[in-house]
């Protein structure tokens, strides 16, 4: 007998920073950053940051915060602070464990990320696509850029810079992030 487990997206707190490691271990095995590289991400733009829930176990998390754009910060690296001049929300890492995947959590997501960038003033999102995920967030509707001066080489052969621009909100999206 399986037991249905149902998710959803809450506000990461500080409490959540070992579940978070521990899931970027698992989801992203060859791409590790320092617990103190996210740490610092979740206390930069804590709005921009949520963890996945079931049964009162965190099963994935999302880091994003204001960026300039066609720029990637490199991984494992700390941002010192945000830039004054951000033009998009930049979607860090969304993570899932392989048992909460195909449920709906990557839209459910995008859609409060929407809404976090739409209340910062931000009208687009990006993200560098890794582990072959590019497919996933083109059905999502982002569209690679193949600027060079992008510079994500510390995501892996497979990274893809990503972008909705401008902003398109998915349907159905909550009113409050």
């Amino acid at each position: 007998m399986s037991i249905r487990t149902h998710c959803f997206w809450r506000p990461a707190t500080r409490g959540d920073l070992a579940d978070i490691v521990a899931i970027a271990a698992e989801v992203h095995p060859d791409l590790p950053e320092r617990a103190a590289v996210l740490e610092e991400k979740c206390a930069l733009f804590p709005q921009g940051c949520f963890c996945l829930e079931g049964n009162g176990v965190v099963r994935g998390y999302a880091l994003s915060h204001p960026w300039r754009l066609y720029e990637a910060p490199p991984l494992d690296h700390f941002l010192g602070a945000l830039p004054t001049d951000a033009d998009c929300l930049y979607l860090h890492d969304i993570a899932v464990q392989v048992v909460s995947r195909g449920k709906g959590a990557a839209r459910a997501i995008i859609r409060k990320l929407d809404l976090v960038a739409g209340h910062a003033g931000l009208p687009a999102l990006a993200l560098t696509s890794v582990n072959h995920s590019r497919q996933l967030w083109e059905t999502l509707g982002f569209a690679a850029v193949s600027d060079k001066r992008v510079g994500i080489d510390t995501y892996g052969g497979s990274a893809t810079y990503m972008l909705r621009h401008p902003l398109r909100l998915i349907e159905g999206a909550e009113q409050s992030p």
